[in-house]
């Protein structure tokens, strides 16, 4: 994990984690689009691999997964 990453405060994943609990793809998304704004995308990548995956039990990680593929994987544009 970068050092840049272990930087960012916990308090940023837990909007993460409460949108997958609700199964609110949409908030999920907006969250990831905030965070993406503000840390970019290598932060988000770094972020999502070792901090928020590791954090999902087996049926939200499930829930995330079949949510990329049904939606489709969307490259965000924050420029």
């Amino acid at each position: 994990m970068s050092e840049t990453t272990t930087q960012i405060p916990v308090s940023e994943l837990i909007p993460m984690l409460t949108a997958i609990a609700e199964r609110n793809w949409e908030r999920f998304k907006e969250v990831e689009k905030q965070f993406v704004t503000q840390h970019g995308v290598e932060a988000w990548e770094d972020f999502f691999a070792q901090r928020l995956k590791p954090a999902l039990d087996k049926e939200s990680d499930r829930w995330l997964l079949v949510q990329w593929c049904s939606k489709g994987f969307i490259v965000l544009d924050v420029a």
